[in-house]
């Protein structure tokens, strides 16, 4: 199932896409209220936590633990929306991921019972700025304005994550693609390390972490985050 959320007449609502028919229905069952061409998508989620771990995949070598860092709500923007560069930036960068969305408040998980606490995934963009990083500002050079796109809707149907493919195209080139099974911290290590500590509640995300592949993006480029299952994000550089 394809959860949506999405502008139509000025009002932000929640529906559920069909996929074959582009029809948006409010529940199962119910009757089609408006259909995709019509509507402008949101992010799928309003996240009050964004938990980001950092040098997942193998090629940074084996980590005793998770590396975590946060982005801010503020960064969270939607399929279609520009992603602002900031004036005087000079590098730019992408990070293709799969994100969870949490369904149910989780505190101190036990990680064979990981499921029970997901709504769903959907796709990331964890943009950075380079330059704010290396100089230490890892607030700034994460969690700008724009600089988290989530969607385009959060994929219910997902019984493992670790057997989904993701690639990440710059102006249809693709620069990144890996297997999600490359990650060295599963989904449920991760949320079982995380909510040790920080309780995770409906809406809030986790981004899992970037394959190799990351670079810089540009004034004007078009960055699409492709996982298999889930569907494509798409946004443009301005």
């Amino acid at each position: 199932m394809k959860l949506i959320r999405y502008s139509h007449h000025q009002l932000t609502r929640t529906g559920i896409l069909d996929p074959d028919s582009g029809e948006i229905s409010p529940q199962p069952g119910r009757a089609p209220v408006a259909d995709l061409a019509e509507v402008m998508l949101l992010a799928p989620c309003e996240p009050r936590v964004i938990v980001c771990a950092g040098r997942n995949y193998g090629s940074w070598g084996k980590l005793r633990k998770p590396r975590l860092f946060l982005k801010a709500a503020n960064a969270v923007t939607g399929p279609g929306t520009p992603i602002r560069r900031p004036h005087g930036l000079r590098r730019l960068e992408y990070e293709g991921e799969l994100a969870v969305v949490i369904g149910r408040t989780a505190s101190q998980i036990n990680r064979r019972h990981y499921r029970d606490y997901i709504l769903g995934y959907t796709c990331a963009n964890d943009i950075t700025a380079d330059d704010w990083r290396t100089d230490g500002q890892w607030v700034r050079a994460k969690s700008a304005d724009t600089f988290c796109p989530l969607g385009p809707w959060i994929e219910t149907g997902i019984d493992d994550p670790a057997k989904l493919h993701l690639r990440t195209r710059v102006n249809g080139h693709t620069v990144q693609d890996s297997p999600t099974a490359a990650m060295l911290f599963g989904v449920d290590e991760l949320l079982a390390y995380i909510t040790r500590w920080i309780t995770l509640h409906p809406g809030d995300v986790l981004l899992t972490g970037s394959p190799d592949g990351v670079g810089p993006l540009t004034t004007g480029d078009r960055v699409d985050i492709d996982i298999d299952g889930i569907g494509v994000l798409t946004n443009t550089v301005h």
